[in-house]
């Protein structure tokens, strides 16, 4: 075998061309990249009537809550709605797109959104980025074939359940689920169910908190609960709001810049252009 024969890599399967380069980065201190860590609690369950998802409305910026009140429940169609756990960005993007493209479909043919579509549309523009649009979905909702729930991964994967969880909070609220849920549950005993796993996911994860979201759709009517608990409350609030002194935060040091006037007069009609 001659050296131009060995030198052309072999068709096919896993190449590891680049093994060698990364570890002589990492012996040199250079840190591969690594993605970003969000919290989130969402979940999903089929009932005896149609769709319940829930989510949590905590939004984390690394170890800073950004939004305490945020919203996750995303529209998508009159019978179609989607929670979105990951990079709030790519969550919003992604299912108004879809929802755009939905709605030019029903337009054009004068017939309801279907589940299947919408799950379609959003796989395959996530596998078209390959996971690096940090989306993860739980998808529901209810059309002429029935009710429908969808979990979406950001690589493109899908899953069809009766249950569902996603997020940092996913484990927690699967426990609730698995150990409480049953076929055919009425629309109360499903709101309770959902309610008892976002709070799992709220008092369990440290990316997960403040409010439970729900919504409720059923064939030809939808429910939006926002804000149905809230299981943390404030504590305190004073009624007289807040007022810090002058002094309170320690001034390190101050600079005084004096700014010079110019002041320029110009001769002839100022209404002359």
């Amino acid at each position: 075998m001659t050296k131009a024969e060995l030198d052309v890599p072999q068709k096919g399967g896993f190449s590891f061309d680049l093994c060698r380069r990364n570890e002589m980065l990492l012996k040199k201190g250079v840190q591969p990249p690594s993605f970003r860590k969000t919290g989130t609690t969402i979940v999903g369950l089929v009932f005896q009537d149609g769709v319940i998802l829930g989510a949590d409305t905590r939004a984390t910026e690394g170890p800073i809550v950004c939004d305490k009140n945020c919203e996750k429940i995303h529209y998508m169609a009159p019978n179609i709605y989607c929670c979105g756990a990951g990079t709030a960005a790519d969550t919003e993007a992604v299912t108004e797109m879809v929802s755009s493209q939905l709605a030019l479909h029903r337009y054009a043919t004068g017939r309801e959104s279907r589940v299947v579509t919408a799950l379609t549309l959003l796989k395959s523009h996530l596998f078209s980025y390959q996971g690096y649009v940090s989306a993860a979905l739980v998808l529901g909702g209810v059309d002429v074939t029935g009710p429908h729930l969808h979990t979406i991964y950001p690589h493109g994967s899908t899953d069809t359940l009766p249950f569902a969880t996603m997020g940092s909070g996913s484990l927690a609220a699967m426990s609730m689920f698995e150990s409480k849920y049953r076929e055919g549950m009425t629309r109360d005993e499903g709101i309770k169910l959902v309610c008892d796993a976002i709070c799992a996911g709220i008092f369990n994860d440290l990316g997960s908190g403040s409010n439970v979201d729900v919504c409720v759709i059923t064939k030809g009517h939808k429910e939006y609960l926002r804000n149905h608990q809230l299981p943390n409350p404030r504590t305190y609030i004073s009624s007289r709001g807040y007022s810090f002194e002058k002094g309170r935060t320690v001034v390190l040091s101050t600079k005084t810049k004096q700014l010079k006037v110019l002041v320029e007069v110009t001769e002839g009609d100022a209404m002359e252009e």
